[in-house]
């Protein structure tokens, strides 16, 4: 069973319907037991970095969150949900994210020529190709919607890149925890391909 994080993150449907595409059992919840009990969890997200911890923690989700990182269940943050899993944001200054990687949320810089936030397709670069991007070609094209980019304090920890304005740091593998700031379930076969990833590394682990 997948568990989808339910604290009212805009995209929720569109990624259970993904997964439910898939063939997989998926449960929208934010009932502990539940959450820690499921095969893997899924963090989605979009919207106010600042806003989102507010009901996080208003749902009392933080530490459900982290004692499922600490217990091994493999997580994957999406869009917002990669934010999130940082911790800080400059969209939200002085609201702390969770912590469970290092680095920090900052905005897509202003040049001329480039619209923020940004909003359509981009390609993707492999420097430490992750599980997430096995089969997955070089330049593969996926759906990002964002103002704010991760810069991530580890390098080794940066499974694909993307140029917009300059080299923005898109997807991450840290032990059970992968995150991507684009939004596999928009984007078409590709994005299947990668949730299909994910839901096979955690099949090979039981």
């Amino acid at each position: 069973m997948v568990a989808i994080i339910d604290y009212d993150a805009g995209n929720i449907k569109s990624v259970e319907k993904a997964l439910l595409f898939l063939g997989e059992d998926a449960v929208v919840t934010r009932d502990r037991d539940r959450i820690l009990m499921a095969d893997r969890i899924i963090l989605p997200g979009v919207g106010s970095f600042g806003e989102a911890m507010k009901r996080i923690r208003g749902y009392g989700l933080e530490d459900v969150i982290k004692e499922a990182v600490d217990e091994k269940i493999p997580f994957l943050g999406i869009c917002l949900g990669l934010q999130l899993l940082f911790e800080k944001s400059e969209e939200s200054e002085g609201i702390s994210g969770l912590g469970v990687l290092d680095g920090e949320i900052v905005r897509i810089p202003p040049k001329e020529g480039l619209k923020v936030p940004q909003i359509g397709w981009n390609s993707l670069s492999y420097p430490n190709k992750g599980k997430l991007f096995e089969g997955i070609s070089e330049n593969a094209y996926v759906y990002f919607v964002h103002s704010y980019y991760l810069r991530a304090k580890d390098d080794s920890i940066v499974t694909a890149t993307t140029e917009y304005g300059e080299q923005l740091h898109v997807a991450v593998e840290k032990d059970n925890v992968f995150a991507c700031q684009f939004h596999p379930e928009k984007s078409s076969d590709i994005g299947l391909h990668i949730l299909k990833n994910f839901i096979h590394i955690l099949k090979e682990g039981k």
